[in-house]
């Protein structure tokens, strides 16, 4: 399907928009990059020149990113706690840096994949403009 002389512009490729969304894919195409910094997502997509602008995931992916990673630092500590006893000193040194670590490694995946699903389902103003 191309561009014809009737200006039938092709649809989005079959692809995963979960993959698309945890490797910060363009969710239409799969290839361009869906940021233009760590969190700021492009204007528009380099490969396919899908508009960006109407995405807005708000604080969807943070609220997810901070149940997960907090969960896992908070029963890995409890579990630490109990079976050893450390000093709370160093629960501290490690569970602070771990939770920090978590939470930005998981932010940029996470807020692919909320607009990536909210492309996909036609969320809000996601949907397509006819």
């Amino acid at each position: 399907m191309t561009d014809g002389p009737s200006g039938h512009i092709p649809g989005p490729a079959r692809i995963n928009p979960i993959r698309a969304g945890l490797l910060c894919r363009c969710p239409h195409c799969g290839e361009g990059p869906l940021f233009a910094g760590f969190l700021k997502v492009a204007e528009r997509c380099t490969a396919c020149g899908f508009d960006f602008t109407r995405l807005n995931t708000g604080d969807g992916a943070a609220i997810f990113v901070m149940q997960i990673a907090g969960g896992i630092v908070v029963f890995s500590a409890l579990f630490v706690q109990v079976a050893w006893n450390p000093p709370i000193w160093a629960m501290l040194v490690v569970a602070l840096p771990l939770v920090a670590g978590l939470s930005l490694g998981l932010m940029r995946p996470g807020k692919g994949v909320m607009i990536a699903l909210q492309m996909r389902n036609k969320a809000g103003q996601a949907g397509n403009v006819d």
